[in-house]
């Protein structure tokens, strides 16, 4: 037998790096070519990494939530023949002396596997620094060692928990939340009828494993709480770890805070008019051709608005203080996932019609929805629009897109009264556009003027048509 080494790939070009998100094996699992072993993350794609050959689960390098550079150890399989370790190769050593371990392996009984994730810092499915030792060198022991007691060790096993059972490393979803799952557990759902928003996630930060999957469907039904009787006070508290994508929210929202000085501006727009075109276009439409929301109409006359103010379609590398402003129009659109926001670019808007806007708007977010969205399709943007829809409220402060200089927000539409010409009250259909400016490129008099031409093209839509 010998040992294979798989270590983390270059998952896509300039790719440094990448986040352990979730793992699919444990040791002593066997596992055949091909069988994804774990998921990573980098750059707000999830890639699975898959075995290149058959064998058994030795040892797994990486934590759940581990940041790993590419080309670090992450797995060794036990397989038959030579292998592609090196002789001599053994495991690289832990972080954490074999004497720990040997001191919580005493309240293994006590404490389940899951729970020392909180005390210990290690996954559960990661063997002992003592114990991969011992699989990789074999020692042989010495007659003292052999008549001393053997300190107790810790459990290995995994078992498989009811759909609903409740895990110390699972957080509990609250009502309306959205399940988190890697691609391949979405498309094993979807591919067996699973709903995943029934199906109890066991995984860091709640995420719904193929575990959990095969648990569900093998109709296991635990509740996760006993039911409380009367209103007692709820103590409870949920610690959620912040990985994957989350994480990677947080630190381009709170780089985006950190390194613009934000400026916003409110502004509301007549879209009456634009309104009873949208919905002449749409009963009139083709059937080859997507349903028309707001979306593509304000493409349109952002393409036509950027023309006239270049300095708002533009990155700024702050690093180098240096301000590319693009001639083209790549717009990303803001996407709520179940996963987390993501940003899905629509490339060369301006060379669009409004049918291949909606079209490309609707492919790349759900695209980004079901985590098939590829590398190109989440990067390169210059100008980004984010709306909430009917929840839109009546004004937001949007945070931009680094390395961006400008975001536009729309806000939801409503129905007022309003004063027409003639002095009548008449119902008129009212938007907000919320948008935010990086105040080191864009000006406040050019933030405003910026607006004011949406706004014109938007109160009269026969403009976006115009050269």
């Amino acid at each position: 037998m010998g040992v294979h080494v798989i270590k983390l790939p270059d998952v896509g070009e300039g790719v440094a790096e990448a986040e352990f998100v979730e793992l699919h094996v444990k040791p002593g699992d066997e596992v055949q070519a091909d069988q994804t072993l774990a998921d990573v993350m980098t750059d707000k794609a999830t890639v699975e990494i898959p075995s290149p050959v058959a064998g058994t689960v030795k040892w797994i390098g990486p934590e759940i939530g581990e940041t790993i550079a590419v080309g670090t150890e992450i797995f060794r399989l036990e397989v038959a023949g030579k292998g592609n370790a090196k002789d001599g190769d053994s495991a690289p050593a832990q972080d954490k002396p074999a004497a720990d371990a040997t001191a919580a392996a005493g309240d293994a009984e006590a404490v389940p596997e899951k729970d020392k994730t909180h005390t210990d810092g290690h996954h559960p499915s990661r063997m002992a620094p003592a114990d991969k030792a011992t699989e990789t060198a074999d020692p042989q022991p010495t007659p003292e060692q052999e008549a001393a007691p053997r300190p107790a060790q810790p459990e290995r096993k995994v078992a498989k928990a009811g759909v609903n059972a409740q895990r110390p490393n699972g957080a509990v979803r609250q009502p309306g939340e959205k399940p988190l799952a890697s691609p391949a557990v979405r498309k094993a759902a979807q591919d067996r009828g699973i709903d995943l928003r029934f199906v109890h996630g066991t995984g860091p930060a709640g995420r719904v494993t193929h575990d959990d999957l095969e648990a569900y469907a093998a109709g296991a039904a635990a509740t996760p709480h006993e039911a409380r009787a009367g209103a007692a006070p709820n103590t409870e508290i949920q610690e959620v770890k912040v990985i994957g994508l989350r994480r990677k929210i947080a630190q381009k929202m709170q780089a985006a805070k950190q390194r613009i000085p934000h400026a916003s501006h409110v502004e509301e727009v007549d879209v009456t008019a634009l309104e009873e075109l949208r919905q002449h276009m749409n009963a009139t439409r083709h059937d080859d051709q997507p349903k028309l929301t707001i979306l593509p109409f304000l493409m349109r006359a952002i393409v036509k608005g950027v023309a006239e103010f270049p300095q708002v379609n533009a990155r700024y590398d702050d690093d180098n203080e240096l301000v590319q402003r693009y001639g083209a129009a790549h717009i990303g659109i803001a996407t709520q996932t179940d996963n987390g926001l993501i940003v899905p670019v629509v490339r060369h808007a301006e060379a669009n019609d409004l049918w291949t806007n909606a079209s490309e708007v609707k492919r790349v977010s759900s695209a980004a929805r079901d985590g098939t969205a590829k590398r190109e399709e989440l990067s390169g943007s210059t100008i980004t629009i984010t709306s909430l829809g009917a929840i839109g409220g009546i004004a937001s402060t949007p945070v931009i897109n680094h390395p961006e200089v400008a975001i536009i927000g729309v806000n939801k539409m409503v129905t007022r009264p309003m004063y027409n010409e003639q002095g009548q009250v008449v119902p008129r259909k009212l938007m907000n556009l919320s948008s935010s400016f990086d105040h080191r490129v864009v000006d406040g008099y050019d933030m405003a003027q910026f607006i004011q031409a949406l706004k014109g093209y938007l109160e009269y839509p026969a403009t976006l048509f115009m050269d």
